[in-house]
C-alpha cells in the first residue's frame, strides 16, 4: 500500500497544512478539508487538482487560479501564468522532505 501527502504551503513555501491519504486516491479529493478556514489570494497546483469543483471554489473565494490543466479539458480555463510561475515553492517542499527523510525520487 502506497501513501500519498497533501501539502499546502504559504507564498514563503512553509508548510500551512497537510493531509496524508491512500496512494490510489484522487489527490483532488482531499483538498476541500486541506483549504477549508484557509485565507489565501490564489491557490497553485498541478493539473491533479484541474476539477471544475475546486475552480468554483476558487472563483467564489475570489482567488487566482494557478492550475496547470488537464489536457482533456473541454473548456480551457484562464490560468494566472504569473502566479503559476511560483509552484515551485511546492515542489522545493516535497524536495526537502525526500532529502530530510532520505527518501529517494519515488513517491511516498
Amino acid at each position: 500500500m502506497t501513501t500519498k501527502i497533501l501539502a499546502l504551503t504559504d507564498a514563503l513555501g512553509n508548510l500551512v497544512r497537510f493531509r496524508l491519504m491512500p496512494g490510489n486516491r484522487y489527490d483532488s479529493i482531499e483538498v476541500p478539508p486541506l483549504i477549508d478556514n484557509v485565507e489565501f489570494g490564489g491557490l497553485i497546483a498541478d493539473k491533479a487538482f484541474d476539477s471544475n469543483a475546486l475552480v468554483a471554489e476558487l472563483n467564489e473565494r475570489g482567488a487566482r487560479i494557478g492550475i496547470s490543466q488537464h489536457p482533456a479539458r473541454a473548456l480551457k480555463l484562464k490560468i494566472d501564468h504569473e502566479t503559476y510561475k511560483w509552484r515551485h515553492l511546492i515542489e522545493n517542499f516535497f524536495c526537502m522532505l525526500r532529502g530530510h527523510f532520505g527518501m529517494g525520487s519515488e513517491r511516498f
